[in-house]
C-alpha cells in the first residue's frame, strides 16, 4: 500500500515521522487518506494525527517544510499546511461531543483509539502509523478493511452516539453514499431518522457543502434519496423535499416530480461534470407544487412554474448562503428551461431564437445540456423526436447567430466610396461589389482591413461594369 503513496507526499509523511520520534510523539495519518490510498484514488488532502501537541508540532513541520504561513485553529487543536497541491491537517488526538442546543463543539483531547473511534464511519477510522520503525503499519480498530471490501457505511461505535456528537455526520453519510456508492447498514439509516432534528443545529454553511459535494457524485441521487429517507430533505432543502408524490384525477396521473428530479439530476451528471448545472437540474421545476392544477378536458398543468421557481430561488440563495453568481445562474436556468421547448416548432422566429441567445448568454450551452437531460420518459421513440426538437433548435441557433454575424459585417470599403471612386450614380452594381469585398474577406483571400479592400477593389471592379 505505502507504493501507492505519491513520492513528494512519502517523503513528507517519513519526515513527519522522524520528527515526531525526536519529539517523543506519537503520530499517524488518518482518515480519508488512508481511505483513498486502499481504494487507489488519489487524494490531495492528508491529514496527520499527533498524540500530543498538534498545533506545536504542526509548526515545527510547517518549518521543515519551509512553509511560512499556516491556518491555526486553536480550540481544536489543529492547523493547516498549505504544501505544493496538497492540503495538510494536523490534529491533536481528540473526541468532539455538542450540546444539544450548541454548533460549538467541545474538545476533549485523547488518544489513538479514542480518535479513531469518534470517526464517522469504519472507512474512515483507520490510521497508518508513521513511526521510522513501524513506517506504513495500518491500524484498523473497527473493521474499515472489510466494510469497503462490502461497500458499506458503518459507523465505529453506537450510531446514535456518533450522529449525535456531530449531526453533520448525517449529511457525511448522505454524500459518502453517493460519492463511494456504498450502502449504509440499517441500524445507522435508523439514527439518523431518529436524530434527523439534530441537525438543525449545524451551520449553513457546512449542510451546504455536504449538498454541494453530493451534487458532484457520480450519481448524485443516491444522496439525495438518502437524506430524503432519513428526514434530513425537509430540513435541509425542503422545496426539494415535497415535490414527492402523485395524485389521480379522472384517471389522469402525473409523474411523481421529486424522482423525475433526482432523474433529471443524474442524467446532467452523465453529461457534465460542471456541478452548477447538476444544481440547476436539482431545482429547476420546485415552482411546480405550487402551481399545480387540475384542468378538465387537459389534464395536469404547472403553468408559470418556471417564474415562480425564480422567484424562489432569491430566499433560497440567501438561506443556503449561495454565491450571487451562483444564484443568478440558477434563477436564469430554471426560468428558461422551457424556452427552447417552445422553440422547436418550425414556425419560430428568428427574434423568438435571438431572445433566447440573448437571456441565456454564455449559459446557453449549459441550458441545452439542462434541457436535454429534462427527458426522462422511458419511451425510446418519445425521447428520439425530443432529441431531434432540440438538434433543431440548435440548427436554427447558429442559422440567426451566422445571419446576424453577416449582417453585423461590414467591408471596409463603404458603399458611398465605391460610388465615388466609380463616378456612377446608386444602383445595383454597387452592392454587388461591395459583397464580392465582403466575401474575399470571408475565405480569407484578402484581409479584414481599409488598404486590402480597396486594392482588391480596383482588380474587379470591370468586371462588374461591363
Amino acid at each position: 500500500m505505502i507504493e501507492r503513496i505519491p513520492q513528494n507526499i512519502l517523503s513528507v509523511l517519513q519526515l513527519t515521522g522522524r520528527l515526531a520520534h525526536q519529539s517523543d510523539l506519537d503520530c499517524y495519518t488518518v482518515g480519508g487518506f488512508v481511505r483513498d490510498l486502499i481504494l487507489d484514488v488519489p487524494s490531495k488532502d492528508v491529514d496527520i494525527m499527533v498524540i500530543g501537541d498538534g498545533l506545536a508540532f504542526a509548526r515545527l513541520l510547517a518549518k521543515q517544510l519551509k512553509v511560512s504561513e499556516i491556518v491555526e485553529y486553536g480550540d481544536f487543536g489543529t492547523a493547516l499546511i498549505p504544501y505544493g497541491e496538497f492540503l495538510i491537517e494536523v490534529a491533536s488526538a481528540r473526541s468532539e461531543t455538542y450540546q444539544s442546543s450548541s454548533r460549538k463543539p467541545k474538545v476533549v483531547y485523547t488518544d489513538l483509539k479514542g480518535d479513531l473511534s469518534r470517526r464517522d464511519f469504519t472507512i474512515n477510522a483507520m490510521a497508518l502509523n508513521l513511526a521510522p520503525e513501524s513506517f506504513g503499519e495500518l491500524i484498523d480498530e473497527y473493521g474499515g478493511i472489510q466494510d469497503l471490501q462490502d461497500k458499506i457505511l458503518r459507523t465505529p461505535l453506537d450510531p446514535i452516539k456518533t450522529f449525535d456528537d456531530d449531526p453533520l455526520r448525517m449529511m457525511r453519510a448522505a454524500r459518502f453514499s453517493a460519492q463511494l456508492e456504498f450502502k449504509l447498514v440499517p441500524e445507522a439509516l435508523t439514527a439518523m431518522q431518529n436524530r434527523a432534528e439534530r441537525i438543525s443545529i449545524v451551520s449553513q454553511e457546512r449542510i451546504t457543502e455536504e449538498i454541494v459535494k453530493t451534487l458532484k457524485a457520480r450519481v448524485p441521487s443516491i444522496g439525495f434519496y438518502v437524506m430524503q429517507e432519513a428526514g434530513l430533505l425537509p430540513m435541509v432543502f425542503p422545496e426539494i423535499a415535497i415535490l414527492g408524490g402523485v395524485e389521480d384525477r379522472d384517471g389522469q396521473r402525473h409523474k411523481d416530480v421529486f424522482h423525475h428530479t433526482l432523474k433529471v439530476v443524474d442524467n446532467a451528471a452523465e453529461r457534465s461534470e460542471k456541478m452548477e448545472i447538476r444544481f440547476a437540474a436539482l431545482v429547476h421545476d420546485i415552482g411546480k407544487p405550487a402551481t399545480k392544477k387540475f384542468i378538465n378536458g387537459s389534464g395536469w398543468s404547472y403553468h408559470g412554474h418556471e417564474e415562480l421557481g425564480r422567484k424562489m430561488l432569491n430566499d433560497i440563495g440567501m438561506r443556503m448562503r449561495l454565491s450571487r453568481r451562483l444564484t443568478a445562474y440558477l434563477k436564469r436556468m430554471t426560468r428558461l428551461h422551457l424556452r427552447p421547448i417552445a422553440l422547436a416548432q418550425e414556425e419560430v422566429s428568428d427574434s423568438g431564437i435571438r431572445r433566447l441567445i440573448v437571456e441565456a448568454g454564455e449559459n446557453l450551452a449549459d441550458l441545452m445540456i439542462l434541457v436535454r437531460a429534462d427527458v426522462t420518459s422511458k419511451d425510446s421513440r418519445r425521447v428520439k423526436r425530443y432529441y431531434g426538437n432540440f438538434d433543431r433548435v440548435m440548427d436554427r441557433i447558429e442559422e440567426v447567430v451566422a445571419k446576424d454575424a453577416m449582417r453585423a459585417f461590414q467591408s471596409p470599403l463603404r458603399g458611398d466610396e465605391i460610388i465615388e471612386l466609380l463616378g456612377i450614380k446608386p444602383g445595383p452594381v454597387v452592392g454587388k461589389i461591395k459583397s464580392a469585398i465582403e466575401e474575399a474577406i470571408l475565405d480569407g483571400e484578402i484581409p479584414n482591413e481599409y488598404a486590402a479592400a480597396r486594392e482588391y477593389f480596383f482588380k474587379i471592379k470591370d468586371n462588374y461594369l461591363t
